[in-house]
């Protein structure tokens, strides 16, 4: 990496860590940053000692409720927009975002038929709407690839109208199943627009391996991933497995998609607009791109969770935040910048 890459990164680390902390004073107790920081960094280092003389109260609001939700939504952004890089190089589109393959409708999908069976059931502390939203946006994508594959070949073309055809077709069960929901049509909604309440350590703890193995996949077949974009008969000709390249990386990023969509919900926009905006400052290497937009993702994403929490007298889900700030920024960097998208 040049040593301006190395620099943004490490101002955007910065920055991701102060927004961690400004975020995590945020909300209905007013609690300051010094408190904040000190029940963070001793609870970490296992100091606990150091804490006695604060309120058992401001602990528990910090360390149980605030930090452990903003370190999901971290993840979650950061996930989210890893996946839109890999989804936007992989097809070549600059439209392609995490759900382009139906991810996104295989989990609403999932998710509703959880909340309409009232099931209670758990399974290592996950719920069933959890496992059922997971299980179909996975199956979504094996679905998708095996109508697409033509031979030992899947033509991008095919895959891109196939994700949209098996999203459309499950997109309208979920609609049905929401038509006849009754008082439920509101817990399926709110979770179509993605939300962290609730969620915590144990959440985090479920997605984090899986997040960061991902990560490491996609971050190795990087210069793969370049060399697919300059044509896949160049890169096959360059020694790439083409085939084999383009069957990992879908497979990954739409893994590690649907364990944070069936933890947060759909939450759109961020998978989208972050990887045009880190190819607008580090250009199309994805060595500089993975790192850079993980970090871009979850700054944006603890943001919006942040304000989805605080700004209004009831909670309001997050993508709604996402779509409110990503919109209008998207059309303004489109309008700045349209020539420099790759």
């Amino acid at each position: 990496m040049k040593k301006n890459t190395k620099l943004i990164i490490l101002i955007s680390i910065v920055v991701l860590f102060l927004t961690v902390l400004i975020c995590s004073c945020i909300g209905a107790a007013n609690i300051s940053i010094g408190d904040s920081f000190k029940i963070i960094i001793n609870k970490i280092l296992g100091l606990e000692k150091n804490l006695v003389d604060m309120k058992s109260s401001t602990i528990t609001i910090i360390w149980k409720v605030r930090f452990p939700r903003i370190l999901v939504s971290l993840i979650v952004g950061g996930a989210l927009s890893i996946a839109g890089v890999t989804y936007q190089g992989l097809l070549k589109n600059p439209m392609a975002d995490p759900y382009v393959i139906g991810v996104s409708s295989g989990a609403a999908f999932g998710a509703a038929i959880g909340i309409a069976s009232h099931i209670t059931f758990k399974f290592f502390g996950l719920s069933i709407i959890t496992i059922l939203a997971f299980s179909c946006a996975v199956g979504v994508m094996f679905l998708v690839y095996s109508i697409s594959r033509i031979g030992k070949k899947v033509p991008i073309t095919t895959l891109l109208l196939s994700g949209i055809a098996v999203g459309n077709f499950l997109t309208a069960f979920t609609s049905l199943i929401m038509i006849f929901a009754g008082d439920d049509l509101s817990k399926i909604y709110f979770w179509t627009m993605g939300s962290f309440s609730g969620k915590g350590w144990s959440q985090l703890v479920t997605i984090l391996p899986y997040v960061l193995i991902g990560f490491a996949i996609l971050f190795y077949y990087s210069k793969d991933l370049n060399l697919i974009l300059l044509g896949e008969e160049t890169a096959s000709n360059l020694g790439v497995n083409v085939e084999k390249v383009k069957l990992i990386l879908l497979v990954t990023s739409t893994i590690v998609t649907a364990f944070v969509v069936s933890i947060s919900g759909i939450i759109g926009f961020v998978g989208l607009i972050i990887p045009h905006i880190t190819r607008m400052i580090i250009g199309p290497d994805h060595k500089k791109l993975f790192p850079l937009s993980f970090i871009f993702g979850a700054i944006l994403m603890v943001i919006c969770d942040t304000l989805a929490r605080s700004v209004f007298s009831q909670e309001i889900p997050v993508g709604l935040v996402t779509a409110i700030l990503g919109g209008p920024f998207f059309v303004y960097l489109l309008r700045s910048k349209k020539r420099e998208l790759f």
